[in-house]
Parts: structure tokens; sequence; C-alpha cells
């Protein structure tokens, strides 16, 4: 281990190792509670109960590689945590993992050309990316994906290194349109317009955008909005919806004549007023979300 003239490791990976040891030692250090989980595990995993320190778990799951029950519970507690409970769990997730990031390191190495910090740094960020805002909690094997992601990420930055541009001689020859058909733009322009047409209501408007143009985790918004991440998941599809017909009909890209105009208000008023009697509005305080929820 390499270090810089500030004491701190100059490989990624092991920068995240010695963070992960101040977070775990005494006098407070960084623990789980099994307990809160057990409704999820079952009572024949093997997998102790109540407190257990992080790298005691870690290398629990190192010694069960086929507790894939336990492995999807333990994970989705991890990222939930790691989006909803500050740097320190971000740290702690990258840190679980880091037996599986280490060994992609090693096999990306071989025959690279560049600095071995650049591709772990690479890596490190598709980890990161999965972890904040591109692992859907909703689906299966959560951990498999943020894995993925992180190689994904070190072997895309081998395929550009390695890749040659390949030049345009003259523009003014190339063959094919260049004007695009419409609708034409940022996505974010035609989500404006159905917000203006009432096809998307206007408290909706960023959490979509967020959502489906971001690709941004679904259960800090959720959290911010005081809503259930079911809930959210359940109005961003119907919106998904109401824009796919919108577009279809040419609403988002032609001009509409005030009949059409008057309906689309119309029913939106009539959402407003659903959504009121449900009480799905924003709360005054947005509580924890849970994993029930995800």
């Amino acid at each position: 281990m390499t270090s810089s003239a500030t004491g701190w490791p100059d490989s990624p990976l092991d920068a995240v190792d010695t963070a992960f040891a101040h977070l775990t030692c005494d006098p407070d250090p960084l623990f789980l509670d099994l307990d809160s989980l057990v409704g999820q595990l079952g009572d024949d995993t093997g997998l102790p109960r109540g407190v257990i320190a992080l790298p005691a778990l870690r290398q629990w799951l190192l010694e069960h590689p086929r507790a894939y029950t336990v492995r999807d519970v333990v994970w989705r507690e991890l990222i939930l945590r790691a989006r909803l409970d500050g740097p320190a769990w971000v740290i702690a997730a990258v840190a679980l993992a880091m037996p599986a990031l280490r060994r992609y390191a090693g096999r990306l190495h071989t025959g690279w050309a560049g600095d071995a910090h650049d591709l772990d740094a690479e890596i490190l960020t598709g980890f990161l990316t999965a972890l904040r805002d591109r692992v859907d909690l909703a689906r299966p094997a959560p951990y498999a994906a943020l894995c993925m992601a992180a190689w994904r990420a070190g072997h895309e930055l081998r395929q550009r290194a390695g890749a040659e541009a390949v030049p345009v001689g003259d523009l003014e020859h190339v063959t094919g349109p260049r004007t695009p058909k419409r609708p034409y733009g940022h996505p974010d322009l035609l989500v404006r317009r159905a917000v203006e047409l009432g096809i998307v209501d206007e408290c909706d408007e960023q959490p979509y955008i967020d959502l489906r143009l971001g690709r941004r985790a679904i259960e800090p918004i959720a959290a911010r909005l005081g809503v259930e991440v079911d809930t959210l998941r359940r109005r961003v599809e119907r919106i998904d919806v109401r824009i796919a017909e919108a577009l279809a009909a040419g609403f988002l890209t032609e001009v509409l004549s005030s009949r059409v105009q008057e309906d689309l208000a119309a029913a939106a008023e009539r959402r407003q007023h659903i959504r009121a009697a449900r009480g799905a509005g924003p709360r005054p305080a947005a509580a924890r979300v849970t994993l029930a929820a995800a």
C-alpha cells in the first residue's frame, strides 16, 4: 500500500479500506442489527442474530457464498442505508464488496498500460453510481447488480483506452438526415409540455424527471416527498402510460384544439381530487423509508 504526502493511501480501494477501519473501530464502531431483518431472513439461515460488526458480517458472507437469500436481504439494507443514512454507510457498502472489487481490479489490470489507480477509481465509480441510483431494490440480486456495474465501468475504461477515433473527413458530404424529426430536443422539455397540458401534475414533474430521465434511486426521492416507495412507483408508472398515450395522439408535438386542452385540464382536476381523497399528498415530515415499502 502506497501513501500520499498526507498519509492517505494513493489507491482508491486502499483508501476505502482505511476509512472502513476507522468506522468499525472503538469507541463507536458501525454495526448492523440483524434482529431488524428477522422477518425477511427466517430462522434457519445460520446468520448470527443481534448486533454484528460489519467486518464479521463481510466474513460470514464470504464463507457462505450460496446464502443467496441472506445476501439479498443484507444488501438491500446496506443499499438503503447508503442512500438515506449518510456517507458512513456508503463506505461500509463499498468495503463489504471489497473482495469482489479487488478481484475485478486484479483481472482488469492484466495487460493494462495505464495507471492502475485510474482503473481502480473507475471500478469504484461504477460501483458508487449503481449504489446511489442505478440498482432497483425491487429486483432480485442487488449485490450482483452492483458488482456488474463495477466490472462494466472498469472494462469500458479499458475499451476506451484501446479504441481509435474514426475521423469524419468532410461534414458537408456526410450522408443521412441532419435535422431530427419531432419530437426532438431534450426529453425534459416534453415532460414540461406534458405538465403545461395537465398530463403530468406539476408536483410530479421533478420526481418524474429524476427517476425516468436522471435514473435516480427512488428511495431518497420518496423519503423527500414523504410518500411510500410503492406509492411513488405506481404514480410514476401511471405517468408513463399518460405520456405514451399523449405522444401517440400527438398531444406533445402538435397544436391542440381548445376542446382537447379542456379535456386534459378536466382529467388533471379529477386526478387532484382523487389524490386529495386518498390523502396521497406530501406529508409534513418524511419518515424513513422501510425495506417493506421498497
